[in-house]
């Protein structure tokens, strides 16, 4: 209708002689290549240029899509790596109230990230751990999704109704599970080859990890030998 004006969109409008086919295809695999060159080198040592090669498209086309890596980094963190904790939070919510209910979800469903993405502990290591990681204070303004709160308070909770050691402090809970899951499989590559362990996949770090916080050690401080004198 004439004299009628167009509403404007937030929607990017593609440019003359710019691909329209498989535009969803051509920026997953640019979020793709960003998460391995961001997992092999850090974010703030990638190579726009690098991460275009590998995805199979010129430098320009990446700017085309994400502008800066700025842009790139927060699309690999909404449609990634946000998307790929989210089912923990889940399995979290689901478990029952029992503290070993709520690791068991943790363990399990960190196992199953991992699982499926296998580019998760080495990038959390290198860009959330250690100082100066570039996913750090955006993960932190993601809350992360909540999970570390909501397993501490969990925790808490148990711990007020006997049914966790007083001796436990439950935000360290927390950071236990971290460090039975991220940590050994961020180092995989290290002991497996230290202990010759190729027999070790993960389903078998899984069921150690969920041995160890069921029973421990399994092993008492054994008390006097009977018939044994004492020392004078």
């Amino acid at each position: 209708m004439a004299g009628t004006s167009k509403k404007k969109s937030g929607v990017r409008r593609r440019g003359v002689g710019r691909p329209r086919g498989g535009d969803a295809d051509v920026r997953a695999k640019l979020v793709d290549a960003a998460i391995l060159e961001f997992t092999r080198v850090g974010i703030q040592a990638a190579s726009l240029r690098a991460i275009a090669a590998a995805a199979g498209v010129t430098p320009a086309m990446l700017h085309y899509y994400f502008g800066d890596k700025r842009q790139l980094t927060l699309a690999v963190i909404e449609e990634r790596l946000l998307p790929a904790l989210a089912p923990v939070r889940a399995l979290v919510e689901r478990a029952g109230s029992g503290p070993a209910d709520l690791a068991a979800a943790f363990v399990n469903g960190m196992g199953d990230v991992v699982a499926a993405h296998p580019w998760l502990p080495s990038l959390w290591v290198r860009e959330v751990l250690c100082e100066g990681g570039a996913l750090r204070d955006a993960l932190f303004e993601h809350a992360i999704p909540r999970v570390p709160q909501m397993l501490a308070q969990g925790f808490a909770a148990a711990q007020a109704h006997g049914r966790l050691g007083p001796g436990l402090d439950p935000r360290l809970m927390v950071v236990s599970l971290v460090g039975l899951t991220l940590f050994p499989a961020a180092g995989a590559p290290i002991w497996r080859r230290m202990f010759a362990a190729k027999d070790l996949d993960a389903a078998a770090l899984r069921k150690h990890t969920l041995a160890l916080l069921d029973h421990g050690m399994g092993a008492h401080r054994p008390g006097p030998r009977k018939g044994r004198r004492k020392s004078p």
